[in-house]
């Protein structure tokens, strides 16, 4: 392990967090140092990168996790508790790296290993799931293609679609996978595509978790109700409890958005809005004026 700083700051977050919270607090980061983005101090970048990376692979791992814990960074250090590649054995020739995994030699030679992931080649993952680039880690130059821009709506690129379009004189169909997201790049054979998602009026999208705002009633916030809140899917029914506060977040779990390498779905979250009446009659101002003095 190359940093010493503490692996819950790196990513910025709790010992308590969720693997799913580990997961968005890794892609945040991850995007935000990516050496494509910082070309004017690429060396930096690249150091961020690798650390972010180290600190995903250890708190993703259970077994590493609970070492790191207990042991801090000595859990990973050679020869340390009986072991020359820490506790978790072999003579320490490959790591994960988020989710990368790169072999190394002791003589300095670097090597890497995609397999795990449906990819044959390290740009191929970096241009999906960073949305372009080569890899930080190095590796051989690839001869470049067209890329072409698309736009699409959201929830096409929640779904998925095929489009066609004319390509330099020749019509071809592109198939867009189920949850694509902004700025992400597809590889097709001679040619890349990279996405750009509009905006939809209901839902925003953060990794592959949705988030809408439903506006609730003051009566149906104090006494409670059920209400019909809109998916991506189709509308589900919601109990919402009595006294309600508002901005409360209610998860309705699984009715995210498709990972888009197959790996489930995300989660919507819910934001109540509860809706102050502006105009008011008489009988509804005594009412208020009643219920007032009775609090």
């Amino acid at each position: 392990m190359a940093t010493a700083r503490d692996y819950y700051e790196i990513l910025g977050v709790s010992k308590s967090a969720s693997d799913a919270e580990l997961k968005a607090a890794y892609r945040k980061r991850a995007l935000e140092w990516h050496p494509d983005r910082h070309r004017e101090d690429k060396h930096t970048a690249e150091a961020k990168f690798k650390e972010i990376n180290e600190a995903y692979e250890v708190l993703s791992d259970a077994q590493k996790k609970a070492a790191y814990d207990q042991y801090g960074h000595a859990a990973f250090q050679q020869g340390g508790f009986g072991n020359a590649a820490g506790p978790f054995g072999g003579g320490a020739t490959s790591q994960r790296q988020g989710p990368f995994t790169y072999s190394y030699s002791t003589s300095g030679g670097q090597g890497f290993d995609f397999s795990d992931f449906g990819f044959s080649d390290p740009f191929d993952i970096f241009e999906q799931f960073f949305g372009g680039g080569a890899s930080p880690f190095g590796g051989r130059q690839r001869a470049r293609k067209q890329v072409y821009s698309m736009n699409i709506d959201f929830m096409d690129a929640v779904k998925g679609v095929s489009k066609e379009v004319d390509m330099d004189g020749k019509r071809k169909t592109i198939k867009i996978p189920a949850g694509v997201d902004e700025g992400m790049r597809i590889r097709f054979d001679d040619f890349d595509v990279v996405i750009s998602v509009r905006p939809d009026s209901k839902f925003k999208r953060d990794g592959n978790d949705v988030y809408i705002d439903v506006s609730l009633s003051y009566p149906d916030a104090a006494l409670g109700t059920v209400i019909e809140v809109p998916t991506i899917d189709e509308p589900v029914k919601l109990r919402v409890k009595p006294g309600v506060q508002p901005g409360t977040l209610m998860r309705l779990r699984g009715k995210g958005i498709p990972d888009v390498r197959g790996a489930g779905r995300g989660d919507e979250y819910v934001r109540l809005v509860v809706t102050v009446p502006t105009h008011l009659n008489h009988r509804q101002k005594e009412l208020l004026e009643e219920l007032r003095h009775d609090l």
